[in-house]
């Protein structure tokens, strides 16, 4: 009986697709599985251009990354970490922008199938609301190693990385509270999303904690774009009984607070004070010291990465990881008390 490709596979304890990317040398595979695999070739007297002969050559190097919003900042950095790897791994990216919406995310993702990359990293919608048994069986179908980084997807096992987004918002508020505020308003993100409601349960934690009743006034529910952080923060700053603090569920709410905040002629913090969910460079070079919760974003991508490359290599499709990161709070003095 003829040697097949899966008997060396097997024998080797590899992937088929392991084996594909030695004898096309093409795709990243570890030195060491390398020459296990050469090794296995030239027990059982076949050269590995014998056997490339009966190999698909459809596979590339190249892997899919899905994002929900290239603009924001956040994702900007996750990939930048992406990319650090991928490059030391030799390996190309096709990067799809999704707009946070499923119905494109899905269309990214057969886009990617026809493209025949050998794995791939999503950073999902933040809709998880409404179940998409096309979404999920397409996922499911694509034969590929999955990693999410900072999102999940409703019904599925996929390996990831993620942020501790409840200790993240949980310690900007008590921090908040240790100011003195008592008053903290919060704009939360799209809450049919993991990390909104998160950050969300971070928050009323917080309160809790510190025997102060949360008051639904004070809740805004955004949609983690900066038009809804704008539109909230001037109607917080309009109310009569107005808190002393907000809590923004994310950096591009932010600059849309920090510009109702400006409009009105209100100062940080001697007017309102603020503490943001994610870094905003910007800022900085602005000479704006807010506040904020520093979710690791470079790190985040590298972990995804690695990930992913060790799925490819060793074949681990059926083993779910999940890794969950913490957030750093930076302080720059947006969160003090200015009594009025």
């Amino acid at each position: 009986m003829a040697v097949t490709i899966s008997d060396i596979a097997k024998k080797a304890g590899v992937s088929l697709a392991t084996v594909s990317r030695v004898l096309n040398d093409s795709g990243y595979v570890k030195e060491e599985t390398r020459e296990r695999i050469l090794e296995v070739i030239k027990e059982l007297n076949y050269t590995p251009s014998a056997i490339a002969r009966s190999l698909s050559k459809s596979k590339t190097n190249t892997l899919g990354v899905l994002v929900p919003d290239i603009t924001n900042p956040f994702f900007g950095e996750v990939i930048k970490g992406i990319s650090q790897i991928a490059d030391e791994s030799n390996l190309n990216i096709i990067l799809c922008d999704t707009d946070d919406n499923k119905d494109k995310e899905l269309k990214s993702l057969k886009m990617l199938t026809e493209q025949r990359i050998q794995g791939i990293i999503i950073m999902p919608t933040s809709v998880e609301d409404d179940f998409n048994s096309e979404y999920l069986k397409t996922l499911e179908n694509m034969g590929i190693p999955i990693v999410l980084v900072d999102g999940h997807v409703k019904y599925s096992s996929f390996s990831g990385v993620f942020v501790d987004n409840i200790k993240g918002s949980y310690d900007a508020v008590e921090t908040l509270i240790k100011e003195g505020h008592e008053k903290i308003a919060i704009i939360t993100g799209r809450m049919n999303s993991k990390p909104a409601k998160d950050r969300f349960i971070g928050y009323k934690k917080a309160l809790m904690m510190n025997n102060i009743e949360m008051e639904d006034k004070y809740v805004f529910y955004g949609d983690y774009r900066q038009e809804s952080g704008y539109k909230y923060t001037k109607e917080i700053l309009e109310m009569e009984d107005r808190p002393s603090a907000i809590f923004v569920s994310n950096n591009m709410m932010t600059l849309g607070c920090l510009k109702a905040i400006f409009e009105g002629n209100f100062k940080i913090p001697e007017d309102i004070s603020i503490i943001s969910f994610d870094r905003i460079d910007i800022l900085d070079t602005l000479g704006l010291n807010v506040s904020y919760v520093n979710g690791p974003s470079v790190e985040l991508g590298k972990i995804g990465m690695k990930m992913l490359i060790e799925s490819l290599d060793e074949n681990e499709l059926k083993e779910v990881k999940n890794i969950t990161l913490i957030p750093e709070l930076v302080l720059r003095g947006s969160e003090k008390l200015i009594k009025r």
